[in-house]
């Protein structure tokens, strides 16, 4: 009798120990930092968000590639342009759902202004100013114009190209889990 106790307890022991101990476990691995959290984007995640209602106010509600236009287009601006058009292309049926979209401003280079205004799929969009943190990076703008992604473009064509595709991979997943725009 005493060794059929003994038995019960060590079951119930074993059975406790197989709930208790992955919990422990997976607790003491999220506290210590042990592995990669989940992110999957491929974009720097911009917190908080920043709001482009007041650069974007009378445009149609869409997720947007934006590029802030410098006071002279040089090779990493020329590769931030391309990028988001090729991207934009890329989305296929989606292409509706987004717009490439260019912010400029007085202090702008003018001639690459009237050149991009041209493109049929491009939206070029005037502002009386822009943030100055965002030059040299494309944004990912949701549906409510707040900027929550943000993608360093090199000066290599290359690399903007191999760049370009994380954007495309990132714009993707929003549009596939988004019910808006």
């Amino acid at each position: 009798m005493f060794k059929q106790n003994k038995n019960k307890h060590l079951t119930m022991l074993a059975v406790a120990a197989v709930f208790v101990l992955p919990v422990l476990l997976a607790k003491l691995a999220l506290d210590n930092q042990w592995f990669n959290q989940g992110a999957t984007n491929k974009g720097q995640l911009i917190q908080p968000v920043v709001d482009y209602s007041s650069y974007l106010q009378d445009q149609p509600s869409k997720w947007r590639l934006v590029y802030h236009l410098p006071a002279h287009c040089d090779s990493t601006c020329e590769n931030a342009i391309y990028s988001i058009q090729q991207v934009w292309l890329a989305l296929g049926r989606a292409t509706d759902r987004a717009q490439p979209t260019i912010l400029y401003s007085a202090a702008s280079d003018a001639s690459k202004i009237e050149q991009l205004q041209q493109q049929p799929n491009l939206e070029v969009v005037a502002s009386a100013s822009l943030p100055e943190n965002e030059s040299n990076t494309v944004l990912v703008v949701d549906t409510m114009n707040n900027a929550m992604l943000r993608y360093a473009i090199p000066a290599s064509r290359e690399q903007a190209i191999l760049g370009s595709r994380d954007i495309l991979a990132d714009v993707r997943k929003l549009l596939k889990l988004s019910r808006i725009g």
